[in-house]
């Protein structure tokens, strides 16, 4: 219980003196977001930025009351958990230290995760609205041009579809328009309609229509695919962070076994401390590849 005071005390020593370092005019709670906010922009990946930005836009980033509450759930957790491995307070801090510090990749992460799912919505925009233009405009380029003007479409897809339509018309085909975002959306069903605009344009075909209808209902049927595995991707993150907390607090369990004195007298030997040490290492990167499987590559094929 001294030990836990002890952290609580510290934390909020830590308060206090970025409050007396703050201006007089500004209160330490906007001095620590100023603050970080500066090193993020200072030191964050350009990709990343812009993937966040992205975020924000769609109104689904954290707010700052989110993230404080995010940062004092990792802090409390870690000294709970390294608390009872270790009845060590200098321990304890350099984990809630080390939990905290995770936090930026798991923001990482989940802005990935938003971003690929704002670009997958995007693509069945694109490819959906393009397959209908086209229906009633029989040319690529003029199906492009009613998908870029209808405002449908949000950059940077939108930015890019201009790019295909100004390529067409400086190049004549729209061979170098289709490869460009090829190359930009790597995605089946784009590498798909497109091959089937060109086979169309180039080579002519009678019973287009029918071509047409059969991709857009492979498409209907991808999206439908990859929303499922959207849900079935929530459904394990939730019981696998259930099952890496669990893991985290089987050392209760064995100081039921053996006692909270043996236990103690345990921890006097290096190889136990270190054992220990290997099973916090251990379960975090298993917590921290699970966070990568659940964020990466949503709506991909």
């Amino acid at each position: 219980m001294t030990a836990f005071l002890f952290i609580i005390i510290a934390a909020i020593l830590i308060f206090i003196i970025a409050y007396r370092v703050s201006n007089k005019n500004q209160s330490a709670y906007k001095f620590i977001t100023t603050s970080v906010t500066s090193i993020y922009n200072k030191y964050a990946p350009y990709s990343f930025r812009q993937m966040r930005e992205k975020v924000k836009d769609l109104g689904q980033e954290y707010t700052t009351k989110q993230y404080i509450i995010q940062i004092a759930t990792f802090a409390v957790g870690a000294a709970i958990v390294s608390f009872l491995y270790f009845y060590n307070v200098l321990i304890s801090i350099v984990y809630v230290i080390l939990a905290v510090s995770v936090i930026p990749y798991l923001t990482y992460l989940r802005c990935k995760r938003l971003y690929s799912e704002f670009i997958f919505e995007q693509i069945q925009t694109y490819t959906t609205n393009t397959i209908m233009e086209f229906a009633v405009t029989q040319s690529f380029v003029k199906a492009l041009e009613g998908v870029y003007e209808s405002n449908v479409l949000e950059d940077p897809v939108k930015s890019d579809v201009k790019t295909m339509i100004d390529m067409a018309y400086d190049n004549g085909t729209i061979d170098e328009s289709l490869a460009y975002m090829n190359a930009k959306y790597d995605y089946h069903i784009v590498r798909n309609m497109h091959q089937l605009f060109l086979q169309i344009t180039n080579e002519g075909s009678r019973d287009s229509g029918e071509s047409l209808e059969n991709m857009s209902q492979d498409i209907d049927m991808l999206v439908e695919s990859v929303y499922r595995d959207r849900i079935d991707r929530a459904t394990f993150h939730k019981k696998f962070l259930q099952f890496g907390i669990i893991l985290y607090l089987m050392v209760m369990l064995v100081q039921f076994m053996l006692g909270v004195e043996r236990y103690h007298t345990m921890l006097e030997t290096w190889w136990v401390q270190l054992l220990l040490h290997g099973i916090i290492v251990i379960n975090t990167y298993f917590l921290l590849s699970g966070e990568k499987y659940y964020n990466e590559d949503v709506g991909a094929e």
